[in-house]
């Protein structure tokens, strides 16, 4: 259609606004009770929400992008994945920051109208569980399994079965890594001289252990010099492993910024979770004590829970026990270096 012929947007309309202000239909109202905070009640979580669905539309721009075969280093798809990974550490930091708003809403305030939303929860929100498993977190690794799904329709458990089904982002990164050519390319390395260069590495990182940290160099060998003693549930595979840490370690070369800065804001992601779990710990505590939640849960001692165990790139963060200071890193392959530069 030309431009010319297209009607006139309104503003109310692109935003459709009478349905989204018209969407706050509180139960006190329902019910005669006076109970002015509800309304604030209902606007936030519904503010969480729509802020869920952006985070899920970026993810999945970015699963798209990582379910490529192959991701040429010529094309914009890492920094576009980088900067819609920003953007969602973003979104966090403002959902964080609105535990603030919420709290001005005290505990008696609150018990104006908290009976008359059982069993609702805001652990039914099937759009953070998705988040979750679009990230990566595997069921088997979900803190209270057993109460998992239990307070969901049936429509809403398989909407958040079929995000568990659909390869994550965990998944993608780690098949990422793992075509990575750096390490593993016998066109940059001599005879076992890829062999030697983590010898090299691991005695190096030995001599910087205290006796204190000898533990790390067990934890060492069993991921990067034994493959036979890789430890079995990881998420990451031995070359995937191998690949993150030398992204880590080399990540001044221009080639390696980059990823470098993906790996880091998966981090940020995970870090921004976690802050937002623990700020929803904190409030609920400040709110109904040891209450248990309106959805039968334990309240604050499930979300502290949830909070200690659903890190999904973890595996990552403890990369940085084996990095060592620039100074100490090995000398790499002249076509290496030439190849992650800018020129050759």
């Amino acid at each position: 259609m030309d431009n010319k012929e297209r009607l006139p947007v309104y503003y109310s309309d692109y935003l459709q606004l009478g349905k989204i202000l018209n969407a706050q239909q509180p139960e006190s109202a329902k019910e005669g009770i006076r109970a002015d905070d509800e309304m604030l009640f209902i606007i936030i979580h519904q503010t969480y929400e729509l802020w869920f669905k952006q985070i899920l539309h970026e993810l999945n721009i970015i699963r798209e992008i990582f379910s490529q075969p192959n991701i040429r280093n010529n094309t914009p798809d890492i920094y576009n994945s980088v900067h819609r990974m920003k953007r969602i550490c973003s979104i966090l930091e403002v959902a964080v920051m609105q535990m603030g708003v919420l709290e001005t809403m005290t505990p008696l305030d609150f018990l104006d109208f908290r009976d008359l939303l059982r069993p609702a929860s805001g652990f039914q929100s099937i759009q953070f569980k998705m988040i979750e498993a679009t990230l990566g977190l595997n069921y088997e690794h979900r803190y209270g399994k057993a109460y998992y799904l239990t307070q969901l329709t049936p429509e809403d458990v398989e909407k958040v079965k079929n995000a568990e089904r659909q390869k994550s982002l965990l998944v993608l990164i780690n098949n990422w890594l793992e075509r990575m050519p750096f390490v593993t390319n016998m066109a940059y390395w001599e005879d076992n001289e890829e062999c030697r260069f983590w010898i090299k590495y691991r005695t190096a990182y030995a001599n910087s252990l205290s006796e204190a940290e000898a533990q790390n160099l067990k934890i060492f060998d069993a991921i990067f010099i034994d493959d036979a003693a890789y430890p079995e549930g990881r998420a990451f595979s031995a070359n995937a492993s191998r690949n993150a840490l030398f992204i880590m370690l080399y990540r001044d070369h221009p080639l390696l910024q980059l990823p470098y800065e993906l790996l880091n804001t998966l981090l940020e992601i995970d870090e921004s979770l976690s802050m937002w779990r623990h700020r929803h710990i904190h409030l609920v505590q400040r709110t109904i004590g040891k209450r248990v939640g309106t959805g039968g849960s334990s309240g604050a001692e499930y979300l502290r829970g949830a909070a200690d165990s659903h890190y999904v790139f973890k595996e990552l963060s403890e990369l940085t026990s084996f990095l060592l200071p620039r100074n100490q890193l090995p000398q790499l392959p002249e076509a290496l270096v030439n190849d992650l530069s800018y020129h050759k």
